[in-house]
């Protein structure tokens, strides 16, 4: 097709165009396009442009050119392939930046010659990262809720906001599994085990996919092992970890969930960027998988093969790489697949084969989200009434981050506070709106415009706890960074004249080095930020029965302070309502049922360390260094008490076929006097194999909530495919052997250990394997006595 001319495209009088003809499947019409196009309207639907709305609701933003090097007349001439994050550059009023983006896609519509409008995306981690738009807990909140249901729910409304404005693809969820607690998107990811974060991320997807924004999952693949936590830095791992820690959230976000968009990592892999790797971006996720949508490279990172990893001389060979790959879009903006890309077609050294299968694939998702149909309207119908924090939403933020907020430790009761006690309220996280918010929260990620405000209300701490009627003496003590510790005296004297102090202390999230925590906002240990460790010890000093409170995105090691502290709650970055959530555990309004996504350590200087480990990862005689943690994962207490018993297999046996499936169950009891929820957890204890396996490995869990001296049997229904892992042969096999289920209120603490035996013959699964077990609860009535 190089160098073909221009044909006429108009259909006959009274005819759609054929990729307008809704009676063929959206490949269909992707077909009848790709012929007709020039070779640079093909090249200009694998880009995007990175605009931002007018707040005056007329288009491109005044100086976009300036901004990004490129002029809107002239990008927009061939057509183009995507929009990028015009709501989330600048502050806008919600209504104004819809009929901005409108105009700009009537641009578009009117400038190409098939009238293509562009596939507009947005990040969406923490909710639509938009002005005024609801911000929810951040990730590890959702993995600490342990309830793929509500996270199904709160993906569901942000995909709805986003439609009404006119959005068509989300950037999320982020699926990295954390390895390393030290990297600062640590606060992005849903936790350290790659099943709870598969489950989750799967609820996610289908929350957001059900309402027509394509999904896009983050990063694959590998992000999150970078060398020392390190952003971007080199990833050093084995195929094994890779392929049984690292792949299966996304497996099974692609197959449980029904994402249609991939974002590669920055990752390098033993020396091979995932940007230029075709045995993963091609070979495993499209020919091992299946996946037929797009893969759209994170930002920049294609001419980061040339300027960060030194594999392309320029921007050609970059491109080059990128395409033979797997990439199908470039973004956040035009540049290696602008010029670059069509001077190197047209001089054979890029096949222009490669640009039509990217093309394909792009050109059939714009038919899906109905971008190719003949009556598509820019403006979204009911623009006027648009917004984007609704109470539905809010409501649903303040559930998950009430079911998301862990208790950690409540000596003596001290938890809830009594009513009438005298509350000092210290820590420089006790009072300040930002400490609710991740980095992709949209006042965290754009930053300060002051002129503007948060654009939303957000209770601090200190606020919830006054609105609950609490009796509170305040003194911040300290700031978050730097190491001014004047403060500290009047924090101390607080807490001195008071019968309970609480310490708010954490984390702000902000983008490369603008916080503590999130991307680019790596840490060299797991200390608390500046002097804070100071003032939580002062505070202790006083006799004082102090509770902790942690607003964090990543799990810090208090050393001392977990013994010394009669109560530990963590936030982990609750969202937009997490104050009042956070003051409603304090005080009993809300019993607490969040269970730790990510373990807590103990001594901040010992190397990070998730519980996925083998043998020799737990406290050994051969190192001086105990790397047990605090808290293990899964851990959370309750103000109620349950009795787990009668743990069993269906039918009495111990015989589990390796092409078969096995059920376990246990009974629960709340014996406490309030209702509350407790978590079932079952892990996977595998002895003897021939890989080094984890101690125990999470394979199932259910959320059982329960009346004061009510019951209920949880069950699990478990497939032999889950106990599969990758083998010396380098293949995933289900291995014959002795193994246990066990059921567990955290990978530390085991209720009941189920011994089996997998018989029959070594088993190789795949991509379509069973990936999660069966879980259901029945209540048990209860007993009747004479």
């Amino acid at each position: 097709m190089r160098g073909q001319v221009p044909i006429d495209t108009s259909p006959a009088s009274g005819e759609s165009a054929p990729w307008q003809d809704e009676r063929l499947s959206p490949a269909q019409r992707a077909e009848t396009l790709i012929p007709l196009m020039t070779l640079e309207e093909k090249i200009a639907q694998l880009v995007g442009v990175w605009v931002g709305a007018d707040a005056s609701g007329g288009g491109v933003a005044p100086h976009q050119s300036d901004m990004e090097g490129v002029e809107w007349s002239t990008v927009i001439s061939q057509g183009l392939g995507q929009l990028t994050r015009p709501f989330g550059t600048a502050p806008v009023d919600p209504v104004a930046g819809a009929r901005s983006l409108a105009a700009s896609q009537a641009q578009i519509v009117a400038t190409s010659r098939f009238g293509i409008p562009a596939q507009v995306h947005e990040e969406c981690l923490t909710g639509f990262a938009a002005w005024r738009a609801t911000v929810y807990p951040a990730p590890l909140s959702w993995g600490a809720s342990f309830d793929p249901d509500l996270i199904e729910e709160m993906a569901g409304r942000i995909g709805r906001s986003m439609r009404a404005a006119g959005i068509h693809q989300g950037l999320a969820p982020v699926l990295d599994v954390t390895r390393d607690y030290r990297w600062g998107r640590t606060e992005e990811t849903i936790g350290e085990d790659p099943y709870l974060v598969g489950t989750i991320g799967a609820a996610y997807v289908r929350g957001l996919e059900s309402t027509g924004i394509v999904a896009t999952l983050k990063h694959f693949a590998g992000y999150s092992v970078s060398r020392g936590g390190r952003n971007l830095a080199p990833v050093h791992m084995g195929r094994r970890e890779l392929a049984d820690v690292i792949l299966p959230p996304f497996e099974m976000a692609l197959r449980l969930g029904g994402s249609r968009s991939v974002m590669h990592s920055y990752a390098e892999i033993d020396g091979l960027p995932v940007a230029a790797d075709e045995s993963l971006l091609t070979g495993l996720l499209r020919e091992e998988w299946g996946f037929a949508g797009t893969v759209v490279a994170d930002y920049f990172a294609i001419r980061f093969l040339q300027k960060l990893h030194g594999l392309a001389a320029g921007a050609s060979d970059a491109a080059g790489l990128a395409l033979r790959a797997g990439i199908d879009v470039e973004l956040p903006t035009v540049d290696t697949f602008g010029t670059p890309l069509i001077e190197a077609v047209k001089a054979g050294e890029v096949d222009e084969a490669l640009i039509d299968r990217a093309l394909r694939r792009v050109l059939t998702q714009k038919a899906e989200v109905g971008l190719l149909d003949e009556g598509w309207e820019p403006l979204p119908a009911d623009v006027e009434n648009l917004r984007l924090d609704d109470e539905a939403s809010q409501d649903v933020a303040l559930r998950l981050a009430r079911q998301s907020v862990v208790l950690l430790r409540n000596t003596g009761g001290i938890l809830p506070l009594a009513p009438g006690r005298r509350i000092a309220l210290v820590g420089p996280l006790a009072d300040d709106p930002m400490g609710m918010l991740g980095c992709y929260a949209f006042p965290a990620h754009v930053g300060p415009h002051p002129e503007h405000g948060l654009g939303l209300d957000i209770p601090s701490l200190r606020e919830a706890l006054g609105d609950l009627g609490g009796d509170l003496t305040y003194a911040p003590g300290c700031e978050i960074t730097g190491d001014d510790t004047s403060g500290i005296a009047a924090a101390v004297a607080a807490a001195a004249e008071a019968d309970v102090c609480v310490v708010a202390v954490g984390d702000r999230a902000g983008l490369f080095g603008r916080g503590t925590s999130g991307e680019g906002c790596d840490a060299t240990d797991l200390r608390l930020p500046g002097v804070q460790a100071e003032l939580v010890q002062a505070v202790l000093a006083t006799g004082t029965p102090v509770v902790l409170v942690l607003l964090a995105g990543r799990p810090y090691a208090l050393g001392a302070e977990v013994d010394a502290a009669a109560g530990i709650v963590y936030g982990f970055f609750p969202g937009q309502r997490g104050g009042q959530a956070l003051a409603e555990v304090l005080t009993g309004a809300v019993n607490p049922s969040g269970r730790l996504p990510v373990s807590v350590l103990r001594d901040a200087a010992g190397l990070p360390s998730t519980y996925l480990s083998p043998m020799l990862g737990r406290r050994s005689d051969v190192s001086s260094v105990d790397p047990t943690p605090a808290f293990p994962f899964g851990h959370g207490l309750s103000y109620t008490t349950f009795e787990w018993s009668d743990a069993d297999v269906a039918g009495g046996g111990t015989a589990w076929p390796v092409d078969g499936e096995v059920s376990v169950g246990v009974t629960v009891c709340n014996t406490g006097t309030r209702a509350g929820t407790e978590v079932v957890q079952l892990y996977l204890h595998d002895p003897v194999a021939q890989t080094t396996r984890p101690v125990v490995r999470l394979i199932g869990h259910l959320r059982v909530p329960l009346e004061p001296g009510e019951s209920a049997r949880a069950t699990f229904t478990v497939p032999a495919d889950v106990t599969s892992f990758t083998g010396v042969r380098g293949t995933r096999i289900v291995e014959p052997g002795d193994v246990e289920l066990r059921f567990g209120r955290s990978s530390g603490e085991v209720t009941a250990a189920l011994p089996l035996r997998l018989t029959g013959a070594e088993r190789e699964v795949g991509h379509l394997r069973e990936l999660q077990p069966l879980a259901r609860m029945d209540r048990i009535a209860p007993e009747v006595t004479g």
